[in-house]
């Protein structure tokens, strides 16, 4: 096949497995995100995620992580909710409502795969969904599903940027998709908005001081100088999205694995702090909320009650 008609494949399989934008571009050295990622990382901005220190240079070349490789596939998911049902004043982002996005985007990648080869022929190919040393961010822009939005995320101008990422490097030649312009203009809601102060000029995000690290990332106790300005966030945030003016545009995503788990919008505080670690590994054992764990959760909830009574 021809590069160009590779690409209207893969789109089409995409389209046809659930993924609701497509990017395509070719797989080659960030060149522009090395310097950002290299002053991200001389800042001390991604705080106790040492990890994000290691395979530098795998992160800005994706051709170090498959042999051969000639295009990088960019995906999103839509995992918008419809209006839900919630009783409590405790906040847990919308991306953690219902099972882990890791396994559900990671199935439809391996799917997604297999289809390429069946119909395309002996492709080799990697997947990654928000793990392994690839800026899934940088590369949506470079094809087009949208632009970096001053917090940090892609916004599509179609959508919105309530959207999981993917990406799907392959050894086979594509027609590659260009960026879009940047429509986020002299907006800064999200600048604005942000309790903490953690976003920062030119795209930049102080990732230590996101409400969503704290919650989440963060292992020890939460600093006392963000006491009062969690906004009742115990898991992620979505302070910065909501407030974004694209986000009029988002729709309902019709993923039945994104559905809300029973109870988990209307926990009040004694619920958390009441739950047993056996009953919390069997209600959250698909929920990405498994990852900070029951003692993590009441951490949070502890640092919100006290902050706020102080």
């Amino acid at each position: 096949m021809s590069p160009q008609k590779n690409s209207e494949t893969i789109k089409l399989i995409a389209k046809q497995l659930g993924f609701h934008f497509c990017g395509i571009s070719k797989a080659q050295f960030l060149e522009k995100e090395a310097p950002r990622l290299e002053a991200f990382l001389k800042q001390q901005y991604h705080g106790k995620m040492s990890y994000l220190e290691n395979h530098f240079d795998k992160r800005l070349d994706p051709r170090l992580l498959l042999d051969g490789a000639k295009t990088v596939v960019s995906l999103m998911v839509n995992y918008f909710p419809s209006t839900v049902d919630k009783t409590t004043e405790l906040k847990i982002a919308k991306y953690a409502y219902g099972e882990d996005y890791h396994e559900v985007v990671k199935e439809k990648c391996k799917q997604m795969i297999e289809q390429i080869q069946e119909q395309i022929g002996a492709v080799n190919a990697r997947s990654f969904v928000d793990s392994g040393p690839v800026m899934e961010r940088a590369w949506a822009e470079k094809s087009g599903l949208g632009w970096i939005g001053k917090h940090g995320l892609i916004i599509n101008p179609k959508k919105g940027s309530f959207f999981f990422l993917a990406d799907i490097i392959l050894d086979l030649e594509c027609q590659e998709d260009g960026p879009i312009k940047d429509y986020c203009g002299t907006c800064n809601k999200c600048v604005e908005a942000c309790p903490t102060e953690a976003i920062l000029p030119n795209k930049t995000l102080n990732a230590s001081k996101c409400i969503s690290y704290l919650t989440i990332e963060l292992k020890e106790e939460i600093p006392t100088s963000f006491a009062g300005k969690m906004d009742n966030w115990i898991f992620g945030c979505d302070i910065c999205q909501d407030v974004c003016p694209w986000n009029r545009f988002s729709t309902p995503h019709e993923e039945v694995r994104f559905q809300p788990i029973k109870g988990i919008l209307n926990n009040e505080e004694k619920d958390w702090m009441q739950m047993e670690e056996e009953v919390f590994k069997q209600v959250f054992k698909k929920s990405p909320i498994k990852r900070t764990k029951l003692n993590g959760i009441k951490r949070n909830v502890i640092f919100i009650k006290n902050k706020n009574n102080e």
